[in-house]
């Protein structure tokens, strides 16, 4: 575990060891680049080529990598953090949209929008070892936090696909296990952290649809009841106009909705499969994420320049922090400490503090990215 030396006085920065390493890497998707920030010091740090119109990017949770999807030209870019130079580009299928990494950072599995397929890449060889076929247009891929269960948000046809995740030497190491339609424009997903259940937006009917996740047969809940052993349609849900993306808190049961059109979020329990509440939040939310206090959800606001802070326990917007132009993608340091926003119309990262010099939120400074910049992936480690 990363120990800090000190910890964070109010309004001061942390200090840290000198062999304590923290970067940011955003994908720049009109500029074929990826911008590496200096998290320790504030200050760009390098760019570096990747391939066409880079979208997703996935951090390994165990190795000093980091992964780009290229969605112009069919393939991923490896970034060693250590060093901060590539390693290594894997081919896949057109189009991969998005990337997540399996828990034990020896998969990562793309959304290969251009090919309507899924890609399943051995991180060890680097190599794509399979292919699946997914819906029209697939978008976002999940992981299951039991890496029992990949789930694929397929945008054009409007369903969800779910897949068998297997380990075994002679088993296809991706099957599909089930697919479920009637979620027009399937956007984004969450998994609940006991990875029972899947929530995803449907951007185009104002809706959240939740389908329950098979249960492992040789576990108590699988044995206590063989019909879990199957996935299963469970609700529809009616959220705002335009859902986009979908927050799961850190204690992993409580989520929350960006709806985009709405200008508002909502909050969904992940128990009761119910919405709790929708709230006015800003013009157009499109991104956020919940610190691990599991009290504070910060939101870019596309249409205000702004992000909004929203507290879960108050139930109501408590701060606001301007940004660049049309924030998008968000992303906590280590420590929390500072809360980054990618400018989608501006090209830069605006660097905020979520505890300032008089204990509220205020920017600190803006450092450049490039054109279009649309997520951002964060990796800390020390060295020997």
């Amino acid at each position: 575990m990363l120990v800090l030396l000190a910890g964070c006085k109010r309004g001061a920065f942390p200090e840290y060891p000198a062999n304590y390493r923290e970067f940011a890497y955003v994908t720049n998707g009109a500029a074929n680049t990826v911008t590496v920030l200096d998290l320790v010091y504030l200050r760009q740090d390098k760019v570096l080529q990747v391939g066409q119109s880079p979208s997703g990017i996935a951090v390994n949770p165990l190795r000093n990598e980091v992964y780009v999807a290229n969605a112009g030209s069919g393939t991923v870019t490896v970034i060693n953090t250590e060093l901060n130079r590539i390693e290594a580009t894997i081919g896949v299928q057109r189009g991969p949209y998005s990337i997540a990494v399996s828990p034990d950072g020896k998969r990562a599995y793309t959304a290969n929008s251009g090919s309507n397929s899924v890609s399943v890449i051995d991180l060890d060889t680097r190599r794509q070892i399979a292919a699946v076929g997914a819906g029209e247009k697939p978008g976002v891929v999940v992981v299951a936090p039991d890496n029992r269960a990949v789930v694929v948000t397929n945008r054009a046809s409007g369903s969800v696909s779910v897949y068998a995740v297997s380990t075994e030497q002679n088993a296809p190491p991706l099957k599909l296990r089930s697919t479920w339609g009637n979620c027009p424009g399937a956007t984004d997903a969450a998994i609940i952290g006991d990875s029972t259940k899947v929530f995803v937006t449907c951007s185009s009917n104002r809706q959240v649809m939740a389908v329950w996740l098979a249960a492992d047969p040789n576990e108590w809940r699988g044995k206590q009841d063989p019909s879990l052993q199957r996935d299963a349609f469970l609700t529809m849900l009616d959220v705002g106009e335009t859902p986009m993306q979908i927050t799961l808190k850190p204690d992993g049961f409580e989520l929350f909705v960006s709806n985009f059109d709405s200008n508002t979020i909502s909050e969904i329990s992940g128990w009761t499969n119910e919405v709790s509440n929708t709230f006015p939040i800003g013009t157009h939310p499109v991104h956020g994420v919940i610190g691990r206090d599991n009290t504070s959800f910060w939101v870019s606001n596309f249409g205000a320049d702004m992000l909004s802070l929203y507290s879960i326990e108050d139930g109501k917007r408590v701060n606001s922090v301007r940004t660049g132009t049309a924030p998008d993608a968000l992303a906590f340091s280590r420590d929390e400490h500072l809360l980054l926003a990618a400018n989608a119309k501006s090209g830069d990262v605006a660097v905020i503090r979520t505890k300032g010099r008089n204990g509220q939120p205020e920017l600190f400074t803006m450092l450049p990215a490039g054109a279009q910049p649309n997520a951002i992936g964060v990796k800390a480690f020390s060295v020997k």
